[in-house]
């Protein structure tokens, strides 16, 4: 193993242990909006731009996860899959699209929005926010707080992701998102924001259920829907009973 390879787990796992450990009150603030949630019926939904969303598809229709999980599929913004890709950069800084696409969903007063972006500087995760919460849903957002007071907003408020949130769950990661250096080359490289964020949002989720399966024990609540493995016996009917007992808050299946 080449002495970069080496450094970049060290990386990876040291910002994983830092955020275990100094967002754990975040983490257990946002498991209760998502237990609650889950608990009265309501909608979640999951939100990143560019290479953000995929932190926020990670924990939508996949195994083990809450079944009732939606992703807010804004034209162009999922991952890298748009063409030129840097047009979804652009799209990034265009007011109206993400709130319209919203609007459009069946969101009401008091579902959930886990709302993700690095530098949380754009246009459009602090104008999401925003009108999410004006709407009545709690906003989650999974931010880096090393931006502010470096990099200045996009916005015109001269706000930030973090400003518009009920709770902010930081993913440390530094400016940059480079964790490895090399004489050779002219910037930073080695980028572990994914996996951190991705980390965030799963130890929430596991959080939640840990919450909402302890009630169904105690006899206060049903199950945590969960989906299972489609590639175990038995899973892709469990799968689709838990689909159609959750269809009013399913977005993602016909």
């Amino acid at each position: 193993m080449s002495e970069l390879v080496g450094r970049y787990f060290d990386a990876a796992i040291a910002h994983l242990q830092r955020v275990r450990t100094e967002e754990a009150e975040n983490i257990e603030a946002a498991a209760d909006l998502l237990a609650d949630a889950i608990a009265e019926g309501r909608r979640i939904f999951t939100f990143g731009a560019g290479h953000s969303s995929l932190a926020a598809q990670d924990v939508v229709y996949r195994a083990g996860g809450l079944v009732p999980i939606n992703l807010l599929e804004v034209p162009g913004m999922s991952g890298v899959t748009v063409r030129p890709a840097p047009l979804a950069s652009a799209l990034e800084r265009v007011s109206g699209l993400a709130t319209t696409t919203l609007d459009l969903t069946p969101a009401t007063s008091g579902d959930v929005l886990f709302l993700i972006s690095l530098s949380g500087r754009q246009m459009m995760p602090v104008e999401l926010a925003q009108h999410a919460r004006g709407r009545g849903l709690k906003v989650i957002g999974l931010t880096s707080l090393a931006y502010p007071g470096e990099v200045p907003s996009a916005h015109p408020s001269g706000t930030y992701l973090k400003d518009h949130c009920d709770v902010v769950l930081d993913n440390k990661i530094a400016v940059g998102d480079g964790e490895l250096t090399h004489p050779g080359a002219e910037t930073t490289f080695g980028p572990v924001s994914t996996i951190v964020t991705s980390a965030l949002m799963q130890a929430v989720v596991a959080s939640a259920v840990d919450r909402l399966a302890a009630a169904a024990l105690a006899g206060e609540g049903a199950a945590p829907p969960l989906f299972r493995s489609g590639n175990v016996p038995g899973g892709t009917e469990w799968n689709a009973k838990q689909m159609a007992d959750n269809a009013d808050r399913v977005f993602y299946t016909f």
